[in-house]
């Protein structure tokens, strides 16, 4: 029998058998975090449903625009953007030429990606498009620390329009999206569609699982993430 037809033992059996006890804990405190164990083997399992529902999609749309991009090795276009890769992951970084500095929390989400970039572009290719002139990517990268991030300039912002970096008031929006080649065609595979009109009550919007490190650590802790904080580009001496 494969895995994917296995029946699976109900989350709450395995949470009462889960052997963990932590140093002077009451029962109180046990059975509440047995009941939360619970839950997070609910929300794993669900997690693996949403992400097999995505690999599941079936093709997307065919890119016919002529997006031109300018990278630290030069001019390339979207096909380019996958070097020998079949799949292709794009972000859409909030760092036009009307902004002084780099959107605080796009760089938080890349800051992360960085030190992952290695060991994602085993699997895919990943890339950074923005619409400052790249000689303003490279010294930010350069700033950053970074080493492992392709940072691309849109040339005419075409791509940012079609693929959501750009709203249509013109405002910049971090996205994501991923592609796909086979037989020498590009397809769209998926975009984080999750944004304001999709957030609930009392929430920033934000995509599931999301993509930032920082709030899925924050969310491990008492406060958890808050309601007024936000990463900095810098935080002084």
């Amino acid at each position: 029998m494969d895995a994917k037809n296995t029946p699976l033992t109900p989350a709450a059996d395995l949470a009462r058998g889960s052997p963990v006890r932590i140093p002077n804990e009451s029962a109180e405190y046990r059975a509440a975090r047995t009941a939360l164990l619970a839950e997070e083997i609910e929300l794993r399992r669900h997690i693996e449903r949403v992400a097999a529902q995505r690999r599941a999609l079936p093709p997307g749309g065919a890119v016919t625009g002529g997006y031109r991009f300018q990278g630290e090795d030069g001019p390339t276009d979207l096909a380019g953007l996958f070097r020998d890769r079949q799949t292709l992951v794009i972000y859409s970084y909030m760092f036009g030429p009307q902004r002084e500095r780099a959107c605080p929390m796009c760089t938080n989400v890349l800051s992360a990606w960085e030190g992952n970039a290695p060991d994602i572009g085993q699997h895919l290719s990943l890339a950074v498009v923005a619409r400052s002139p790249i000689e303003r990517l490279t010294a930010w990268k350069r700033e950053r620390g970074w080493k492992h991030l392709r940072l691309y300039t849109d040339l005419d912002g075409a791509y940012s329009r079609d693929y959501f970096g750009i709203m249509p008031d013109g405002s910049e929006t971090g996205a994501i999206n991923v592609f796909t080649r086979h037989g020498g065609t590009v397809r769209h595979f998926w975009s984080d569609e999750m944004g304001g009109s999709t957030a609930d009550p009392g929430q920033d919007q934000r995509g599931a699982p999301d993509p930032a490190v920082l709030w899925t650590v924050l969310d491990y802790t008492p406060a958890g993430r808050g309601k007024d904080w936000y990463p900095q580009l810098d935080y002084g001496s």
